[in-house]
């Protein structure tokens, strides 16, 4: 088995999270190839794909409320947060399922992207952002306030609880706020918040990644072509067809009678009176 072969097979079994982490890396490339300017070394996001915090760009592009969530302006800036999403991913798909994953990142990005425009326009502060740091967040928060004592073991540290590493996590976030990169920092608290607040209404009966579950399948079962009724063989009961028994009757009445009439006339007229046909009917009958 080639090196594609296996990617293949891992994308296929890994579930829905390996195939978050492809569908990050795979918009990772194909901005290298088209977004990236070699001569600054620097990548350049269309609006169309970076969310802006431009209110007549996120407006006429609202898809960009979530693409944002699947780009990276970095190598490294893809490779530490695909880290944390197998991280955070294999702890939460310890207790949910594979829809409430793909539901709460979808929902986590799109909270945190509306968390992050609105602040920038009241603000007054002109921005745009990319990356899934925040959609990780809310996956990383929500297993923690499921969780938040369970252990989790790291190399050079020993066992640790699991809200530890992300009360490390928020703090260096909440440090660096307004050293840079502002604008991300505002969305990974939001997603940290949003994955806060989806684990306590899912605990009181309420999940919101039903949203998500239910818009996938109406476009699923949109683009769906319907089966073709399949053939049904229907099979007939061919009997033999019944003789009815008043036929044969009537038969043999008019029968008799014919030859009743024939015997009537040679009494009185002998049998030379009959004609050929008289003759031919009543030979045969006697047969």
């Amino acid at each position: 088995m080639n090196i594609l072969d296996d990617l293949k097979l891992q994308y296929k079994l890994g579930g829905i999270a390996m195939r978050v982490i492809y569908w990050n890396i795979a918009c990772f490339l194909v901005s290298l190839v088209f977004f990236y300017q070699y001569s600054i070394g620097q990548f350049a996001f269309p609006s169309w794909l970076a969310l802006s915090s431009d209110p007549q760009s996120f407006l006429f592009r609202p898809w960009t409320f979530l693409t944002y969530a699947f780009f990276h302006d970095g190598f490294f800036h893809l490779l530490f947060n695909m880290l944390v999403l197998n991280f955070a991913s294999n702890l939460f798909m310890t207790f949910f399922t594979q829809k409430q994953y793909l539901g709460l990142y979808i929902l986590g990005a799109i909270f945190s992207g509306v968390a992050f425009a609105l602040s920038f326009y009241f603000l007054n502060i002109a921005g745009s952002i990319v990356g899934a740091s925040a959609a990780i967040m809310a996956i990383l928060v929500a297993t923690t306030t499921y969780q938040p004592l369970m252990n989790v073991r790291l190399m050079f540290f020993g066992n640790v609880k699991l809200w530890h590493i992300t009360a490390v996590i928020l703090v260096l976030d909440l440090m660096q706020f307004r050293l840079d990169n502002t604008g991300g920092h505002i969305s990974h608290l939001a997603g940290a918040i949003f994955g806060f607040i989806y684990i306590k209404l899912l605990q009181n009966g309420t999940d919101l990644s039903i949203i998500i579950s239910k818009t996938l399948d109406f476009f699923t079962n949109l683009f769906r072509k319907s089966p073709s009724t399949p053939f049904t063989k229907v099979h007939k009961n061919y009997k033999k067809p019944t003789e009815k028994v008043t036929s044969r009757i009537v038969t043999k009445d008019k029968t008799q009678q014919q030859i009743d009439e024939i015997l009537d006339k040679i009494s009185q007229s002998g049998y030379d009176c009959l004609t050929k046909e008289e003759k031919e009917f009543l030979f045969k009958a006697g047969k």
